[in-house]
């Protein structure tokens, strides 16, 4: 079959392209199944139709599309953008997952020289950044679940892969997190077990500084994970009450404000054991972190989640005091201060949480009070000021008219401001029927970040 040209569509293709606007997979299902329909025919923009769907957010359609053999590497569109791009674009974290399992390559570039990564970064969307900059793909790991060269053993038991690989892909790098990964699958929470798996590790760690392309990033989330692994193995040999007793040493908080001293001084640790000391990375998160005393900000947690993920610190999100966990939404009843995933952390937190709950209800409720104070002193001010400009507009009334140079200027203004308004309306209506995205419908975020990177190539 001859590679599909630019804007050369059947009109059941041109159909695919609308019923994928509209999410309609029953649809574009039966479309698929025609003879006059290629799944990785091009509109005018170059765009196939897994283009289309990973940009308007439709995981269905996407889901669908692959099954049926869309090409997820495609790099035909104008501007050289991939299915990867515009899932980055979208914002949504699944479809960016489901590209990259089906094999989207993350370090091809645009027209400018951007990758997936780098486009998601430049329009906000920080959580598909953080899914592209954590991605592993899982047959490098499974490449440790059969003997190589001599050995007569995989240095890795298949068993063992699937929980691995979760580990390592996960976009949380809380300790506690880590620990509580572990815990939940029997398989892993052994030592000899852990010991198979941290040796995996640092084999990827050594490999990633020593190829050709080195990546510092993932040299060093394996490195981090190992040595959580190496802390998990001391517990777990030395302690009745095992990996709990490593949750709530992670979680122990000093009496005078909480703050969890051991997980920090964990985390620097590991940093300090990477063993590449010319890597860039390892100079960056030591000059960001030595200087800085502990119990202060940034943390060293902070500092390495940064690095690691591509997460930025002014996100505007709530994290779990215990397991680092994005989005919590559940207060401490008292204090109302610190955040929670669900109870299950609230109770796993509250053997330390407790020292120092009514302190920082005290806090709040200070804090609480000063800002009604203020929001009052300014309502105040407002008032005053809303007073003094009205008295002051009726006595400059009373003072004097304008003389009549004066007033045909301002009428002159008057009027060039109603012309200029009357081209800006009509500027608008032709805006609006006109529309400038690949599709003419559903026109959101994900358009006028598109739009935002068009123009910047421009």
């Amino acid at each position: 079959m001859a590679p599909p040209r630019r804007g050369d569509l059947s009109p059941e293709e041109k159909d695919l392209l609308g019923v994928i606007a509209a999410g309609n997979t029953e649809e574009a299902g039966r479309l698929l199944g025609s003879k006059n329909v290629r799944v990785n025919c091009l509109d005018e923009h170059g765009m196939t139709p897994l283009m289309h769907a990973a940009y308007k957010g439709k995981v269905d359609m996407c889901r669908l599309l692959l099954r049926h053999g869309a090409d997820v590497n495609c790099n035909e569109h104008e501007h050289g953008y991939t299915a990867l791009m515009f899932a980055g674009l979208s914002g949504n974290k699944e479809i960016t997952w489901m590209m990259l399992e089906a094999g989207a390559e993350t370090d091809v570039v645009n027209s400018v020289g951007r990758t997936a990564a780098q486009m998601a970064a430049f329009v906000g969307q920080h959580d598909c950044v953080t899914v592209i900059n954590n991605f592993f793909p899982r047959e490098r790991l499974d490449y440790y679940t059969k003997p190589q060269g001599l050995d007569k053993e995989p240095k890795l038991p298949i068993k063992l892969a699937g929980p691995l690989h979760k580990i390592i892909t996960t976009t949380n790098m809380h300790p506690v997190k880590i620990v509580l990964l572990v815990k939940e699958n029997p398989l892993l929470a052994e030592v000899e077990a852990l010991q198979k798996c941290y040796r995996v590790l640092d084999l990827i760690c050594e490999k990633c500084m020593k190829q050709k392309d080195m990546n510092e990033v993932l040299a060093m989330k394996m490195h981090y994970i190992s040595c959580i692994f190496q802390k998990c193995i001391t517990f777990l040999k030395e302690r009745e009450d095992k990996l709990d007793g490593f949750i709530k040493s992670l979680l122990k908080g000093r009496d005078k404000d909480g703050f969890p001293v051991y997980q920090e001084k964990l985390i620097r640790e590991s940093i300090r054991k990477f063993p590449y000391c010319e890597a860039t990375l390892l100079q960056q998160l030591v000059r960001s972190i030595a200087p800085v005393e502990i119990g202060s900000d940034p943390t060293a947690f902070s500092v390495l989640t940064q690095a690691i993920t591509g997460q930025v610190g002014f996100v505007d999100a709530e994290f779990c005091t215990t397991c680092g966990g994005k989005g919590a939404d559940k207060r401490c009843s008292v204090c109302k201060m610190v955040m929670y995933c669900d109870q299950n952390c609230q109770k796993i937190h509250w053997f330390t949480h407790k020292k120092v709950c009514k302190t920082l209800k005290e806090i709040h409720e200070k804090q609480e009070l000063e800002a009604a104070k203020e929001k009052r002193k300014q309502e105040k001010k407002q008032k005053k000021d809303e007073v003094q400009l009205v008295e002051g507009s009726s006595t400059s009334e009373e003072q004097s008219d304008p003389c009549p140079d004066a007033t045909k200027e301002m009428d002159l203004n008057h009027a060039t401001d109603q012309t200029e308004e009357r081209e800006f309306t009509k500027e608008m209506e032709a805006l609006a029927l006109h529309p400038e995205s690949p599709l003419e419908s559903e026109t959101g975020l994900a358009d006028i970040a598109l739009q935002k990177i068009q123009d910047s190539e421009e």
